[in-house]
């Protein structure tokens, strides 16, 4: 027994070495895991001007086009601090097309937009609902109304064959700007597309709530046109 405690003293000093060590280095990973995580969240700016949120969403755009995508707000901290409660800056209007999410095309994350999407982009009753909500609620500075390149629902409207079900409702929708564009020189789909945008924003404006917020300086509603080509929205007025 006596020959076996040196042994064994040193056997417990050396645990102890490790597993001090081996704390140590936890610490200092966890802090520079730490670092890391918040370098890759975006500073909060909460009293952004709707004119800010604005170019907040062309700023992330603009990156996404250039490839040069931040990816912020899309870490597991990010999702743990929104699941107590969000605070989008914007609200996205957008067509449903699957080529079309709205947080990778403007390079946002988790809880930075409240997107509503729709074939068509149309704003329908639940729509305008939901982004008065988004507005008056939870803070919304500004609502894009987001219409794409080649829209299939746009080129249906234009092209006015029966179709089945509920679909015949969203076409419905879109065929006064199918008509109002018509006789406007260039590409149909396109100028169609662009008038169905502006015909939505005008919508939206018409809300009462969101007009007071617009009158109060505290909302902006702009209209946006996605190149499935580019990735580059450019805004439509």
């Amino acid at each position: 027994m006596s020959i076996q405690r040196p042994q064994i003293n040193l056997y417990r000093r050396s645990l102890f070495k490790f597993g001090a060590g081996a704390i140590a280095t936890g610490v200092l990973t966890a802090g520079l895991g730490s670092n890391l995580l918040a370098a890759e969240k975006k500073p909060v700016e909460e009293d952004i001007t709707p004119d800010k949120a604005l170019q907040e969403l062309l700023d992330g755009n603009e990156r996404f086009a250039k490839r040069k995508r931040r990816n912020p707000d899309q870490t597991y901290s990010r999702l743990v601090e929104v699941a107590k409660g969000q605070k989008p800056f914007a609200s996205i209007l957008g067509c449903a097309d699957s080529r079309v999410p709205s947080e990778i095309v403007f390079d946002q994350g988790l809880g930075d937009l409240f997107v509503c999407r729709i074939a068509g982009n149309i704003a329908t009753t639940q729509q305008i609902g939901s982004l008065e909500f988004g507005s008056l609620v939870l803070g919304t500075k500004v609502i894009m109304v987001v219409g794409h390149k080649r829209c299939g629902a746009v080129q249906a409207a234009i092209k006015g064959a029966p179709v089945p079900g509920q679909i015949g409702s969203l076409l419905e929708a879109i065929k006064p700007s199918v008509e109002s564009s018509k006789d406007q020189p260039g590409d149909k789909v396109e100028n169609a597309c662009k008038a169905n945008v502006l015909a939505q924003v005008k919508k939206l404006k018409s809300s009462s709530v969101l007009s007071e917020l617009i009158k109060g300086d505290k909302l902006k509603i702009v209209g946006g046109y996605y190149d499935l080509d580019t990735g580059e929205i450019s805004i439509v007025s």
